[in-house]
């Protein structure tokens, strides 16, 4: 099998040479110490970028979102958020195993709710249920395709919260794809939430780590958490190097995967057995309905791979696929005619 391009993720990224460079030249110290220069430099300018008074560098998203859990509840508490959200679908029931709490489901399936949802999910104060403490919003919405939070929803949202006392996270781990489609600062979201976690490996092109930003309180207790959860690291200014140098230079370069994502979905739309409106492609995430004459989304997948191209199964009949760095407008047309040729002859065989 040749590889034309791999879908699966935008978290397949790969160091540029220039972001190697960043890495090698990157100036370092102990981190668990506190003295990692490099780090403190990136944990400084994500602060300032999100608008907050202080940041923590952590190793991954999951742990960005478990962290900011840990430090606003303890076991028994409620976190008030959608269906979709990453930290109960894809964060191995981390909220449950490390922070003791349950969860409590509103909004649609593209992870969207108001403010006016927020009241009614809040649980009585009564010894039988558990402590509304924490409502989650995920910007951009993953299992929703990529969706974008409108500003003054979760300005309406975040209104809720502080009037019922509920602190508001965001999981903002492709907050940058959502900034970079409506042309605002992060500020605009930011300003409306207590804590906020943003990837640098995924769109943005880095290796690995995320960070979390709040209030300075917070963060000392999120620095606590990391410790405790084992994700303190030595001489991590080599991938805050990373991080620092996505930054620089990979978000407005965002705008590519977008309109790439939009290209990808356009031509999908047009081919035999594949369910998708193309208007609902906001950013970089396109998924899209299988119809049962292709099989599975999983008998599909495995067959595009055959073909050189890589994705991956959403849900029975459904399949995600995500454009970055890596996946550029040659290789999402090559793409488009081995899916083509791959639909087709199935579709006619069925």
């Amino acid at each position: 099998m040749t590889l034309i391009v791999d879908l699966r993720s935008d978290t397949v990224t790969r160091p540029s040479p220039a972001m190697r460079r960043a890495i090698a030249e990157a100036e370092v110290g102990d981190d668990v110490l506190g003295d990692d220069p490099t780090v403190i430099r990136l944990q400084e300018k994500s602060a300032e970028l999100l608008g907050k008074p202080a940041a923590l560098y952590v190793p991954s998203g999951s742990m960005a979102n478990g962290l900011s859990i840990r430090a606003v509840c303890e076991h028994g508490d409620e976190i008030i958020c959608s269906s979709t959200t990453h930290s109960y679908n894809y964060e191995t029931a981390a909220p449950a195993a490390l922070a003791g709490v349950s969860m409590w489901f509103i909004g649609d399936e593209r992870g969207m709710f108001h403010g006016r949802d927020i009241g009614p999910a809040i649980r009585a104060k009564n010894s039988h249920f558990p402590n509304s403490r924490m409502v989650i919003v995920e910007n951009t919405n993953n299992r929703g395709g990529g969706a974008i939070w409108p500003v003054a929803q979760v300005a309406d949202v975040g209104a809720a919260c502080r009037e019922h006392q509920l602190h508001l996270h965001m999981d903002g781990a492709r907050l940058l794809n959502a900034c970079v489609a409506l042309g605002v600062p992060a500020t605009h979201y930011t300003r409306h939430v207590d804590s906020v976690s943003l990837c640098f490996s995924k769109g943005l092109g880095a290796p690995v780590g995320s960070i979390v930003a709040g209030s300075k309180e917070f963060i000392a207790r999120c620095h606590r958490f990391r410790k405790m959860f084992g994700g303190a690291m030595r001489q991590a200014g080599l991938l805050a190097a990373a991080a620092i140098y996505a930054l620089d230079h990979n978000v407005e370069r965002l705008a590519e995967d977008h309109a790439n994502a939009k290209f990808l979905a356009e031509r999908l739309a047009e081919m035999p057995g594949i369910r998708l409106d193309p208007r609902s492609v906001q950013t970089n995430i396109v998924i899209f309905g299988v119809d049962p004459r292709l099989g599975t989304a999983a008998d599909l997948a495995a067959r595009l791979e055959a073909a050189g191209v890589r994705c991956m199964a959403a849900g029975p009949q459904q399949i995600r696929m995500v454009t970055h760095l890596d996946a550029p407008r040659a290789a999402i047309e090559r793409a488009i005619v081995a899916i083509a040729a791959v639909c087709g002859a199935q579709a006619a065989a069925a």
